[in-house]
């Protein structure tokens, strides 16, 4: 990019934005990955840059964040290696972190279900596990080296350990023997690693022995036993193997590292890829931003509620501005402190966002080109050291963009042609417009002159617009109306200010009479413009008050044929348990005349049994006849009928959630015939209710701003995570996925119950999680808490 693009890039606070992406990323090369961002005019990269964003913001939405806590610059340490190097105990423990964090990030698309434009940068992701293994159980910080790192250093601790149990025994007993009187304390320490003991200056001939170091005051001398020299000498002789059989182990770990260089490389490359995407992922919640529709190259842009990224998201106003389209310029008047100058760089800054493969904070349905380059002219650049007038410098700033600008190009004048006299100035700024647009450019400008108003309202292809003031308040509405040019106000704003009646009249006088005539227009156009707002709001008003009407009247009905559904269902219920009661105690008389035919004579009783059952029998049909008479046929109301035909769905009313569909027209007596499942019925057109088919689910949207669209939706994440009965390793990955949720979720303080057992697990997640930048404390529960058995982590 040459250098007026990296100025422009800088007048419209594009590397601000920049700054507010680095701080989403967790890696130092994530980071630097987004600062190193600019803008392409390839419009297909883009839009791949643009998919990664959305596909990241997605995956968060369901899954959280993947945690790159772990990814370090390892690329030094592996050239190292590569060259025959033994590593540093910090160095290999970064290569573990950055493989832990590797193999944690395929555990998150694991999760994942089908492909993205992030599929094949996960799919690179190899990991090491045995190499990360090696590597943790080896080394316990930055400082020590574990016993079980080899065979031969644990043996060579053991020896270490039983000797300097040996030494203090005996040094023991001469701090509580007869010679502890010339000892200034009855302790054991050590000087140059050996053991001494400290002794009285005056009895320094009483302990024969070896002087290693004497007091500041010269009141102590230090001094090693004859009984324990030879000691110490063992033990030194061990300590010089433990530092070679260290110095061995971490050579064969580097030479892993070593072998396994170019994967861990690709790790690195992909994770700090990942962690970049994923911070553009973040600044899209942090903005309440959604990804734009990317235009074709020369169409143009159109920006609906759009907000500027820097300014406060609750006190923005959101604005409409497009250009391309059906005009190539925008020429945007009003009065100072309107938001002209804040309309530019919105429109200048979030094309510059989009072409960067960010989300824009502004509506879903805005719609963006990729231009070739952005060039803007903004702001107060005068120059001292440079004698340069403010008219100059623009002027210097003006000439390069000339020379440089082009097809698709986007230019953005702020005060065009100000700064010198005002008919030049007008007719010079008119000069600059017409030759960007000659040249291909798309240009939006702002200004104070009439003679651009003019311009805009004679010339094809330029169109006026105008940041709208309250000149009764006399505060700006920050609101931008296209179509209508703006007037500055100033006797207006003069007269409510306290300026005297006789100078605004003055004034007045010194307009021409067209200058007169155009304010006048411009006053007549803003009213009916106000007056027609009024109008549509109120309609808009009565038409949402009229839709909610129905809507409730619709409810009510649906509610009430739901009531009554549910009563008729539970009269069916109650009638069904009484037949069946029926049928059970008839049962049961027909088993006892069984039994009576048996014991008594054949004919008296085969004539008791068959009397029975026909009078059980025409008890029960009765029943069944009363309990479907109750039951009413339920019609539509006729005002509801709207004539099915073949193919509609229908709702049978006379028979419970069934759905049928139509197969042939009403007939002259009403009736039509319908399918439902295998079976077709005739039924009569009242008593079927037409199914009103459900509308296709929108697209999820996000709130952007006041009255925006879009709102996130988040899986709602736990205060609390318990990791009892995990390893240390296991535990960490757990409460690495926990806090990467808490994060999104926005909690205050979250708990980790670990339990108390040995400490061991509490004192390796408080390690871990302290370097955590964005933790601001992290300490044991208190009484009611859980106590030792929880850490409590409090973020910033």
């Amino acid at each position: 990019m040459n250098r007026l693009g990296e100025k422009s890039l800088r007048t419209l606070e594009y590397f601000t934005v920049l700054d507010m992406l680095a701080a989403e990323a967790a890696s130092e090369r994530g980071k630097e990955r987004c600062r190193a961002l600019r803008p392409i005019a390839d419009r297909e990269e883009a839009a791949l840059w643009m998919r990664q964003t959305t596909d990241a913001k997605d995956m968060m939405q369901v899954h959280g964040s993947p945690s790159f806590a772990g990814v370090k610059d390892v690329l030094a340490s592996l050239s190292r290696a590569d060259m025959g190097g033994v590593l540093s105990l910090r160095e290999l423990l970064d290569v573990a972190g950055m493989l832990r964090a590797a193999r944690t990030v395929q555990g998150y698309v694991a999760e994942q279900e089908g492909k993205t434009s992030l599929s094949p940068m996960f799919a690179l992701l190899t990991g090491n596990r045995a190499l990360e293994e090696s590597i943790t159980t080896a080394i316990l910080s930055e400082e020590e080296v574990a016993d079980g790192a080899s065979h031969e250093l644990l043996s060579i601790r053991r020896q270490m350990r039983q000797i300097s149990g040996k030494v203090r025994e005996v040094l023991g007993r001469m701090v509580s023997g007869e010679r502890s009187k010339y000892l200034q304390e009855a302790i054991i320490t050590q000087r140059n690693g050996r053991y001494v003991v400290p002794v009285k200056a005056e009895h320094r001939g009483d302990v024969p022995g070896l002087v290693h170091d004497v007091s500041s005051s010269g009141a102590t001398v230090f001094v090693e036993p004859a009984q324990v020299v030879e000691i110490n000498n063992q033990l030194k002789v061990l300590e010089g193997k433990e530092e070679l059989e260290i110095e061995r182990i971490l050579a064969a770990l580097s030479a892993e590292v070593s072998a396994s260089a170019e994967v861990i490389r690709t790790d690195y490359d992909m994770l700090t890829a990942l962690d970049f995407i994923f911070a553009r992922a973040k600044l899209s919640y942090k903005l309440n931003a959604c990804a734009p529709i990317l235009q074709p190259e020369g169409q143009g842009v159109r920006l609906v509620r759009a907000r500027h990224p820097l300014l406060d998201r609750k006190a923005a106003v959101p604005i409409d501005i497009a250009i391309g389209f059906d005009y190539d310029t925008l020429v945007i008047t009003g009065p100072n402190t309107g938001g002209k100058t804040v309309s530019l760089k919105t429109l200048g800054l979030l094309s510059l966002m989009a072409a960067s493969g960010l989300h824009l904070p502004a509506d879903e349905t805005s719609e963006v080109a990729i231009f070739e380059n952005v060039y803007a002219d903004i702001g107060d650049e005068q120059s001292i050291e440079q004698s340069l007038s403010t008219f100059s410098s623009h002027m210097k700033t003006i000439v390069s963009i000339a020379d440089c600008c082009g097809q698709g190009d986007l230019v953005l004048f702020d005060e065009l042609g100000a700064g010198t006299d005002p008919v030049e100035g007008a007719a010079l700024a008119v000069s600059i417009i017409g030759y960007a647009r000659q040249m291909g450019a798309f240009v939006a400008a702002t200004t104070h002159y009439s003679e651009l108003k003019t311009f805009a309202l004679t010339a094809d292809g330029v169109e006026n617009a105008s940041c709208e003031f309250d000149v009764q308040s006399l505060q700006p509405t920050y609101r931008l109306l296209t179509g209508i040019p703006g007037k500055s106000n100033a006797f207006a704003i003069a007269g409510r200010l306290g300026l005297p009646p006789t100078i605004i009249e003055r004034a007045k006088e010194q307009l021409s009479t067209e200058s007169t005539r155009f304010e006048d227009v411009l006053a007549e156009l803003e009213k009916e413009r106000r007056q027609m707002e009024k109008y549509k709001a109120e309609a808009d008003r009565l038409r949402r008050a009229a839709q909610s009407e129905k809507d409730k009247a619709l409810s009510l009905k649906d509610q009430t044929e739901d009531k009554a559904d549910r009563l008729l269902q539970r009269a069916r219920d109650q009638a069904d348990a009484i037949l069946k009661d029926a049928r059970m105690t008839a049962e049961t008389v027909f088993g006892e005349l069984d039994e009576l035919k048996k014991k008594n004579a054949a004919d008296l009783a085969n004539e008791n049994l068959q009397a029975a059952r026909a009078a059980l029998r025409g008890v029960i049909t009765e029943t069944e006849t009363r309990h479907r008479q109750k039951r009413e046929k339920r019609t539509v109301a006729p005002e509801e009928i709207r004539p099915v035909k073949p193919g509609d769905e229908v709702q049978l009313l006379n028979v419970s959630n069934v759905t049928a569909t139509v197969l042939s027209a009403p007939d002259k007596d009403g009736n039509v015939q319908v399918q439902a499942g295998i079976m077709k019925m005739t039924v009569k057109q009242n008593e079927v209710r037409l199914v009103q088919q459900p509308e296709k689910p929108k697209p999820k949207t996000f709130r952007a701003g006041t009255g925006g669209v879009r709102e996130l939706r988040l899986k709602s994440t736990p205060s609390e995570v318990d990791v009892r009965g995990l390893c240390a390793e296991e535990a960490i990955l757990e409460v690495d996925q926990f806090i990467s949720g808490a994060l999104m979720a926005g909690l205050p303080q979250v708990t980790i119950i670990h339990g108390k057992g040995t400490g061991v697990l509490r004192a390796a997640i408080q390690q871990h999680l302290k370097p955590n930048k964005r933790i601001k404390t992290v300490r044991n529960g208190a009484f009611g808490e859980g106590e030792m058995g929880v850490t409590v982590v409090e973020f910033k």
